[in-house]
């Protein structure tokens, strides 16, 4: 009976947490179709007005296409180097090697305040000007941490005899890459691509350091809050960047859910 009542206890405390968590963001949603520009309870009625006039914004439609590309250079550039770094990590023994895995994770653990603080630091001394290249460095740095923890997690539970089988049976270094490792890491080269484009696109504490006059489309969020005079676009805008952050998040989790040894056989 004692288990029993400990299991109801834990179920509804989960409840309890989850509807903490995501009420907020539903509301969120709803007010994207509320006829009132006016954030009231209960809402007066539901429209799609401000959708089309959001979509209708210049600067939205220019935030929007900064944050795409960012997002995606930004995800190319963590996806090589990230890859190439857990590589490096996995199949190389030298000294310092967990210090230089430390250094690769760190980006992530530290508040975003001091990796935009430090950036925007770097980019003053050398004089570089503030620009889709400094916005695109910014991101890449803790994008790589994401691709790199997948990889190097993955390469860990790979099976080294598959590796050792392919070269006894004549196969070159890029034969056995291409028939064995990468069968094994592609979903979560996938998923670490995915997650790195979730956090590069909704990420507004080191863009703020290092875009400068650009606004991205989380700045142009925050900007809009500030002046609290379109708050109904803002909604949408929100409730947009919610549905592209939480996409691939939901995909990435169900493609390192799977194990990729299963992919070998068909490879070979």
């Amino acid at each position: 009976m004692e288990g029993l009542w400990t299991r109801w206890l834990l179920r509804t405390w989960v409840v309890l947490i989850l509807l903490f968590l995501f009420i907020p963001i539903l509301l969120i949603f709803l007010y994207a179709f509320n006829t009132s520009n006016i954030q009231s309870w209960p809402i007066p009625g539901l429209t799609l007005k401000w959708f089309s006039s959001t979509f209708d914004d210049a600067d939205v439609r220019t935030s929007l296409s900064l944050s795409l590309q960012v997002g995606l250079i930004a995800t190319a550039l963590a996806l090589v180097l990230g890859s190439f770094a857990a590589f490096a990590i996995h199949r190389m023994t030298w000294f310092g090697r967990e210090v230089v895995s430390l250094m690769f994770i760190l980006p992530l653990a530290l508040p975003g305040i001091i990796t935009g603080i430090s950036l925007k630091a770097f980019f003053s001394f050398d004089g570089v000007p503030l620009s889709l290249l400094t916005i695109v460095v910014g991101h890449t740095t803790f994008c790589i941490v994401v691709v790199y923890n997948n990889v190097l997690a993955r390469l860990r539970r790979t099976q080294g005899s598959l590796i050792e089988a392919a070269m006894d049976l004549g196969a070159n270094g890029f034969q056995v890459f291409r028939d064995i490792t990468l069968p094994l890491i592609s979903t979560s080269v996938v998923a670490g691509a995915m997650l790195a484009f979730a956090l590069s696109f909704d990420e507004v504490i080191v863009t703020t350091f290092t875009a400068g006059a650009q606004n991205t489309l989380p700045l142009w969020i925050f900007g809009a809050i500030r002046l609290g005079q379109r708050l109904p676009e803002v909604n949408v805008v929100v409730s947009f960047v919610i549905l592209v952050t939480i996409i691939p998040v939901v995909i990435a989790a169900r493609l390192t859910g799977g194990g990729g040894a299963a992919r070998v056989p068909a490879a070979r």
